[in-house]
């Protein structure tokens, strides 16, 4: 009998049978974060709308406790506003919680557009250097964390380093933080750390790139067959409920983003070849496509729904 798994706040519903459900759990066997549904259901405009949250919710086996809970955490970190009463109420993203939304959104946008460019490095590495002090500490740390966000590396204490054009995106946080005063940033192509200059040898020893790549090996082991159970299930006519969809979707999200978190989305030209990155992607991709044509539902699922708008960019 077939189990249910699907593709999350990256998005794939979809489900897979056998051996592929066994190894990659269940939503009873797997705890779902509730903060992944709740964001995952967040409109374009950042909107969140609890008449829409709470079904998912509950077809994902989250209790009404736990999107509570999870909304109140959310307007106390300063991401979202709430207006209105219970299953009425709507949570209207702030301009950091549109920030933290918009993020995950570009970061996918550089995946697939790398990918689908087969390169994305003009061979220029950005740097940033910092000596925040100690009574910013607070300001030193989110600045630092941002600079990891955006995929960059220490190269040392306070100088980071990115094959990415974030220099705007690094000084905008910067200033926003007060701290633009401490900042520097710097450009060059002749990048040289501890005696070692290609570019390739520095990605290896500044970014976890093996760590990175057994996972999507790891991932695309689980999840391969996917495509094809769902192109089976396409020829035979049947169709995925609501209630396979959903956990499915948020089950492989978890898995994929496991990996995705930890991809610093180094340009082609800096990693092994083949990138099993790229083959993660396309893997999900595939799945979200075919689970949503499976759905019983006719009209485009809300959950993930922004991430359904990068999907429709690759060719």
């Amino acid at each position: 009998m077939a189990e249910t798994t699907g593709v999350g706040s990256t998005g794939v519903g979809s489900t897979g049978v056998g051996s592929t459900a066994e190894r990659a759990g269940t939503p009873d066997e797997l705890e779902i974060p509730t903060r992944v549904l709740v964001l995952g259901m967040a409109h374009h405009d950042g909107t969140i709308l609890a008449s829409e949250l709470y079904p998912v919710a509950e077809a994902c086996g989250q209790t009404a406790d736990q999107v509570r809970s999870c909304l109140r955490r959310l307007v106390a970190e300063g991401l979202f506003v709430r207006s209105g009463e219970g299953r009425d109420a709507v949570f209207a993203a702030t301009d950091a919680g549109l920030r933290a939304l918009g993020a995950s959104l570009e970061k996918a946008r550089l995946a697939y557009a790398q990918d689908a460019a087969g390169k994305g490095w003009d061979r220029t590495w950005r740097l940033i250097a910092f000596a925040i002090p100690e009574t910013k500490r607070a300001a030193r740390d989110a600045f630092r964390d941002h600079l990891l966000e955006l995929g960059g590396a220490a190269i040392q204490n306070g100088l980071y380093v990115s094959p990415h054009r974030w220099h705007d995106d690094a000084l905008r946080e910067a200033r926003r933080l007060g701290v633009a005063e401490h900042v520097t940033a710097a450009s060059t192509d002749d990048l040289e750390i501890g005696g070692e200059r290609d570019p390739r040898a520095l990605a290896a020893k500044l970014w976890p790139i093996e760590e990175v790549a057994a996972r999507y090996e790891r991932f695309i082991d689980i999840y391969e067959g996917i495509p094809e159970d769902l192109e089976q299930m396409r020829r035979q006519r049947r169709r995925l409920t609501e209630a396979e969809f959903l956990p499915g979707a948020l089950i492989i999200g978890i898995k994929f983003q496991e990996c995705f978190n930890l991809d610093p989305l180094l340009p082609p030209e800096l990693l092994p070849r083949p990138w099993p990155g790229r083959r993660a992607r396309e893997l999900l991709a595939r799945s979200r496509r075919l689970g949503i044509l499976l759905r019983e539902e006719h009209n485009k699922p809300q959950l993930f729904a922004p991430w359904d708008d990068v999907l429709d960019t690759i060719p």
